[in-house]
């Protein structure tokens, strides 16, 4: 059983829902990176979804993706990325990292040469937007020889066949993408949200978290009544652009932790 899948498991049995942001590594600074990462922790992040910079994020929205080009100007890397992941990794070894990005660099580095190097820095999982389950197989073979999952997202538009393939070589979890459009995108209807994500339990053995659109404690409560966890990122963001780059780890546990007390209570 991955990390990723045993952290879901030990909330399920407890009656509460994750609570997974996103954060893009070398955002705001590079140094300021692993202290944010930490400071998820604090606030109350049980998985953390860790985004590797591309200049081309065609997923994200503007402020995701200014963060991507504010990191890439900082020099961040894809090394640099797992460097940080292992540097994570000397201060907490439980809490499941995700590597969230595109195809792009990892098909610059090689495949097999990324999901080594990503095993060895302490990563978890791997959510790459533009790699479909159709042609992934290969790929998710070699994170689940290293016990990593591969995370696919799967949108208001994702047909029975994708969601079977999703099952087939899927793990950890499904991203289920709220919404039509790009990250940081508004008017989340609930009631919708709640009936596909039925649909998906129907068929994927896995939970599901729902992201795309979640900027509040009270948005993330109504979702986690039908999600197994919540995905934030577009909102972190803002609340980090909002201060020095050296408050920037206290200004997302200062933001997550009425979330993750939201969450709670949604489980109640």
């Amino acid at each position: 059983m991955s990390r990723i899948e045993q952290t879901l498991k030990t909330l399920k049995e407890q009656g509460r829902k994750g609570l997974v942001p996103f954060v893009t590594a070398g955002y705001p600074t590079i140094g300021q990176t692993v202290p944010v990462l930490h400071a998820l922790v604090e606030g109350g992040a049980d998985i953390i979804e860790f985004g590797m910079p591309f200049s081309d994020p065609m997923a994200d929205g503007p402020i995701i993706q200014h963060s991507s080009e504010v990191a890439l100007k900082n020099g961040m890397t894809l090394k640099k990325v797992l460097a940080q992941v292992a540097e994570f990794r000397k201060g907490n070894t439980t809490t499941p990292i995700v590597l969230m990005g595109y195809a792009n660099p990892i098909e610059n580095m090689g495949q097999q040469a990324f999901v080594d190097a990503a095993s060895e820095a302490g990563a978890d999982g791997v959510l790459v937007v533009d790699y479909p389950p159709e042609e992934s197989e290969e790929f998710a073979a070699m994170l689940k020889a290293k016990g990593m999952d591969q995370i696919f997202l799967l949108a208001p538009t994702s047909v029975d066949e994708r969601i079977h393939h999703v099952a087939k070589i899927g793990g950890g979890f499904i991203y289920y993408v709220s919404l039509k459009g790009v990250t940081g995108a508004g008017n989340i209807d609930v009631t919708e949200v709640r009936q596909r994500i039925n649909r998906i339990k129907a068929i994927v053995p896995f939970p599901v978290a729902v992201g795309f659109g979640v900027r509040d404690a009270e948005t993330a409560r109504r979702l986690g009544q039908a999600a197994d966890a919540v995905v934030m990122g577009t909102r972190l963001i803002q609340e980090m652009d909002k201060v020095q780059p050296e408050k920037a780890p206290e200004a997302v546990a200062a933001f997550l932790k009425p979330v993750r007390k939201a969450l709670d209570e949604s489980a109640v």
